[in-house]
């Protein structure tokens, strides 16, 4: 867990105000995108996108020494991202499923019509 270090000194009027990552605003809305759009198997690549985003903006936050914030949001995004994916990955395992049951049914039924043959013969 990432926490914004606090100083017990009077801040310098130069340094700049601590504010929110960009990044984890950024992968906050890829992740909730990615849930919403995860039944469709479209959500796996916002949620990707949203964990790249996430390991980046924790690299961020550690060199920025306190100045970014955002560190609580981190869990939560990789959280959402994974449930995502997860989502995503159980659509596509069932669409296989329901085609490889199709295709069992249908293995001893003829490929073509009955009169194929007859076609051929030209009759």
């Amino acid at each position: 867990m990432i926490e914004a270090q606090q100083g017990g000194g009077v801040r310098h009027p130069d340094d700049p105000d601590p504010v929110e990552s960009t990044k984890v605003v950024a992968a906050l809305t890829l992740a909730v995108l990615a849930v919403v759009f995860s039944p469709f198997v479209g959500g796996a690549i916002p949620a990707l996108v949203a964990l790249m985003l996430a390991r980046q903006a924790e690299a961020d936050i550690r060199a920025s020494e306190g100045f970014l914030l955002g560190a609580g949001k981190l869990p939560r995004i990789r959280r959402l991202s994974w449930i995502a994916i997860g989502i995503a990955a159980a659509v596509v395992v069932a669409l296989l499923l329901v085609w490889v049951v199709s295709m069992a049914r249908s293995a001893g039924e003829p490929s073509y019509d009955g009169d194929v043959a007859l076609a051929l013969l030209g009759t």
